[in-house]
């Protein structure tokens, strides 16, 4: 197989490879490590690669490879985000106020690692994982490999780059007002955030007060639902191939509450597109908006996020070394007391049956993936952090909802904006139904196929 093609193959499609012996585990990674070389340099989708590492990590597959042993990611190279543990590298959250390096792996990724993976390094996220932009003071810029002046997305938008640019078969990110679908979106990935807790945050566990949750960025669909075999009790991958049956799907392109936003015209069109398509594979479709409460997003996520990352900069060893905006946003997160968010989280099962209501009469909900396209590198550097926020917010209005219920959510790639940057359609689904999600996702994808795709850069 060609490099490039090789490089951009995905998770699912190389341990066939390696389990055929059509290549190697070392060669799979020293491609790797070439292309990262030669375009990492401009994206800076990696905050530190692992080299010597991955190679002996590669090694011990191939052995392990050529004894007959089969493990769903035997051999294939995947990203870590780094807000997540690896065993003797530093955890930054983006910043220089980290402290000493992990002592042993996160759990999930233990668990990648048991299924087969070899780590090739960690991605670049914003400080503290707050914004929807990858920029740091202390790492740089990440820049989006469709048009290099625009950001990824965030906060796993490390990750997204590195699997769009074809520098990481697979990426673990993490999402808490959508940083998994957000990247994502603007990458022209495939990405699911899990039902909550269906991946293990251990030993971040409730981080920022319940809205984190971990998942894969993903080239197919099939890939994410490898990922999620690897580190959940299993049974996506065979979710993934069953045809979905005729579902009832709603469109909506409602904008929560009280969040100040208007959804572009090509975002729009994704979502009546989508609709188009799925009345030609069988579905029910109607438009349908969700019972959004007016007190969702500012009485709900926004607390639980402000808190969430005061608690998490409390724990640095050397926050006086965060940047003033990060540290602004932390100080409003310690005006708000535990006692008040104990009193929000008491609330979210009757809010959570609200929204959830909407799937009395439907399947899956489709939104817009975002409600336009990304931010410019350096447009946010000189605002503080509300400011930052009220500007962040407009642009991806359709997440921070799902992180509260807890539910199931995707986004599928669509088309390409004005700008040459991916759009997405938001599937979400019934609690604990990513099922249907892999399904849907899947026959979008054998309609619409998306894999294909190679970005300007890489």
């Amino acid at each position: 197989m060609d490099p490039s093609e090789l490089a951009f193959a995905g998770a699912a499609e190389q341990a066939r490879l390696l389990a055929a012996g059509a290549v190697s585990a070392p060669e799979l990674v020293e491609l790797y490590l070439d292309r990262i070389g030669r375009i990492d340099p401009e994206l800076r989708c990696y905050r530190i690669v692992l080299a010597e590492s991955a190679r002996e990590q590669a090694r011990a597959a191939q052995a392990r490879l050529d004894t007959g042993e089969r493990l769903p990611l035997l051999g294939v190279p995947i990203a870590i985000k780094d807000d997540t543990d690896v065993a003797g590298e530093l955890t930054t959250y983006g910043s220089s106020a980290h402290g000493a390096a992990a002592t042993a792996d996160a759990e999930v990724v233990r668990r990648l690692r048991a299924a087969g993976a070899v780590v090739l390094g960690k991605t670049a996220v914003p400080e503290m994982m707050i914004w929807p932009f990858t920029e740091t003071l202390t790492y740089g810029a990440t820049r989006n490999p469709w048009n290099t002046g625009y950001a990824p997305g965030g906060s796993s938008g490390g990750s997204g780059v590195a699997v769009a640019a074809g520098l990481a078969a697979l990426a673990l990110g993490s999402d808490g007002m959508g940083s998994i679908r957000v990247p994502a979106t603007w990458c022209g990935l495939f990405g699911i955030k899990p039902q909550r807790d269906r991946v293990p945050v251990s030993p971040h566990d409730d981080s920022w007060c319940g809205l984190v949750h971990y998942g894969p960025l993903a080239r197919t669909v099939e890939d994410a639902a490898l990922f999620l075999d690897a580190t959940t009790d299993g049974g996506f991958v065979d979710a993934a191939r069953r045809a979905p049956g005729r579902l009832r799907i709603a469109l909506s392109t409602k904008v929560p509450p009280l969040v100040t936003a208007r959804v572009g015209a090509k975002q729009r069109a994704a979502v009546e597109q989508a609709g188009e398509l799925l009345r030609e594979l069988g579905h029910d479709v109607v438009h349908r908006d969700p019972d959004y409460p007016r007190s969702a997003v500012y009485g709900h996520a926004l607390p639980r996020y402000f808190r969430g990352v005061y608690d998490d900069v409390s724990a640095l060893p050397h926050p006086e070394r965060l940047d003033r905006r990060t540290r602004a946003f932390a100080r409003i997160g310690g005006l708000i007391s535990q006692r008040r968010i104990d009193a929000i989280r008491a609330t979210e099962p009757a809010l959570t049956m609200r929204v959830q209501s909407v799937f009395d009469s439907v399947d899956v909900v489709i939104t817009p993936g975002a409600a336009t396209g990304p931010s410019r590198v350096g447009q946010y550097q000189r605002r503080g952090a509300v400011s930052t926020l009220a500007a962040v917010a407009a642009r991806v209005p359709f997440q921070a909802m799902f992180n509260v219920t807890g539910q199931p959510a995707a986004v599928v790639p669509w088309g390409l904006d004005d700008a040459g940057i991916p759009t997405s359609i938001q599937l979400v689904g019934r609690p604990f139904d990513e099922a249907t999600l892999l399904s849907l996702s899947a026959q979008i994808e054998g309609a619409r196929p998306w894999s294909g795709r190679r970005p300007p850069v890489g």
